[in-house]
């Protein structure tokens, strides 16, 4: 997949262009999105993405565009039936893709601590068969100190 580079400020200039840019920067973000997707369906952990930063970046842009919007310094209305499809049909498709996205960033986020607890089970066993003390805190087994019909 090629990734896009999209427009870096919301253009205030004319609804238009205004709403074309919108859906350039909705289509990197699915862009990247899908790309995550994909890494972590093949079993990659979610904190070695390599898509983290440029997902978190693209969507900091898309909610300065959603502000903008909404404190109504940008209008998004445009004559242009086709363009106003065109953003609802992206916004559907960011929407299917995200959540596509939050499902897998769990499993690999549960897969990791899984990993995690396995490590640290193998650590405490490792630990307490080193142990001269058994679960119960008295002492497994004879040690040095220990000694049988000693007389003095």
């Amino acid at each position: 997949m090629t990734t896009r580079s999209p427009p870096l400020q919301p253009a205030i200039s004319n609804a238009g262009s205004s709403v074309a840019d919108l859906v350039e920067l909705i289509d990197c973000l699915i862009d990247v999105v899908t790309e995550e997707n994909i890494a972590l369906a093949m079993g990659l952990p979610a904190s070695q993405s390599r898509h983290t930063a440029r997902k978190l970046e693209l969507s900091e842009m898309f909610e300065k565009w959603v502000k903008e919007v909404a404190m109504k310094k940008l209008l998004l209305g445009t004559p242009d039936r086709k363009l106003q499809m065109k953003v609802l049909e992206r916004i559907e498709q960011l929407r299917v893709t995200m959540d596509e996205n939050v499902t897998r960033l769990r499993a690999a986020i549960e897969a990791s601590q899984r990993r995690i607890d396995a490590v640290m089970a193998a650590i405490r066993e490792q630990i307490s068969d080193n142990s001269p003390y058994g679960s119960n805190g008295r002492v497994k087994g004879q040690t040095a100190s220990y000694a049988r019909n000693v007389q003095i």
